[in-house]
C-alpha cells in the first residue's frame, strides 16, 4: 500500500490500531531509561504517546499524514504536544538530521518485502547513539499457516533470523531474538472465531559501543 492508500484507510475510522501499545513493545521497553526514541511507521503514534507518557522525547515518523495527525491530536489533547516530534516521511530512506542520534529505534509491524525491510532496519539502526536500542516487532513467518491475523503475503512476512540478517556487518549485541506466541481474543475477523495465538517475531539488539 502507498501513502494515498493508507491515508483513506486511516480516514475511514477512528483508530486502525489499539490505542495501547503492543504487547512486546511493552515488555522490552518498559525497563529501559527514558531517552531519544525514533518510532519508525508510527501510524497513529500508539507508541510514540505510550513512550512519551513514559518520560521518553519521541520523534514519531510515518508517511500517511492522516496517521500523523490523528496521533497529534491526541498527543495535543494529553499535554504531550512539546514531548513528540511528528515526521512525514518513509521509513526506508528518512535519515536524521547530522548530529541527531537515538537511545531507541522501534519498527514495530512494518511488514515490507526483503531489500525495503533491510533498508529499514539498517537505517533505523545507523539513527542509533552508541549502545542504542533497536526493537523489531512484526509478524512472524509462519503466522501465516500458523497462527491468526496479520499480511498472508509470505514476502513481507519475516522471521528473527531475517532481521539479524539485515543487520549483518552492524556491529551490534543481541539481547532477544526469536519467535513469539501473541494471544489474539475471540472474534477477531469473525463474531464466533475462537481466542487464537498469532506468530511474531521479536528482536532486540544494541548498537556496539565505541
Amino acid at each position: 500500500m502507498d501513502a494515498e492508500a493508507w491515508d483513506e484507510r486511516y480516514a475511514a475510522s477512528d483508530l486502525v490500531w489499539s490505542a495501547g501499545p503492543n504487547v512486546f513493545v511493552e515488555a522490552e521497553c518498559s525497563g529501559l531509561p527514558a531517552g531519544r526514541a525514533l518510532d519508525l511507521a508510527a501510524g497513529e503514534g500508539r507508541h510514540a504517546l505510550w513512550l512519551a507518557r513514559r518520560g521518553w522525547r519521541v520523534t514519531a515518523l510515518d508517511f500517511s499524514a492522516v496517521a500523523l495527525d490523528k496521533g497529534r491530536q491526541v498527543a495535543e489533547g494529553s499535554g504531550l504536544a512539546d514531548a513528540i516530534t511528528w515526521v512525514r516521511a518513509d521509513a526506508t530512506t528518512w535519515r536524521p538530521p547530522a548530529g541527531t542520534t537515538y537511545d531507541l529505534a522501534l519498527l514495530a509491524y512494518l511488514q515490507l518485502p526483503p531489500a525495503q525491510r533491510r533498508a529499514a532496519a539498517r537505517g533505523a539502526y545507523d539513527a542509533l547513539a552508541p549502545g542504542g536500542a533497536l526493537l523489531v516487532v512484526a509478524h512472524d513467518r509462519t503466522n501465516s499457516t500458523e497462527g491468526v491475523g496479520g499480511p498472508q503475503d509470505p514476502e513481507v512476512l519475516m522471521s528473527a533470523e531475517d532481521v539479524l540478517g539485515d543487520l549483518t556487518g552492524l556491529p551490534h549485541e543481541v539481547e532477544h531474538a526469536g519467535r513469539a506466541g501473541r494471544r489474539v481474543e475471540p472474534g477477531h475477523g469473525a463474531d464466533d472465531a475462537p481466542a487464537r495465538t498469532a506468530w511474531d517475531c521479536v528482536v532486540r539488539v544494541h548498537r556496539a559501543a565505541g
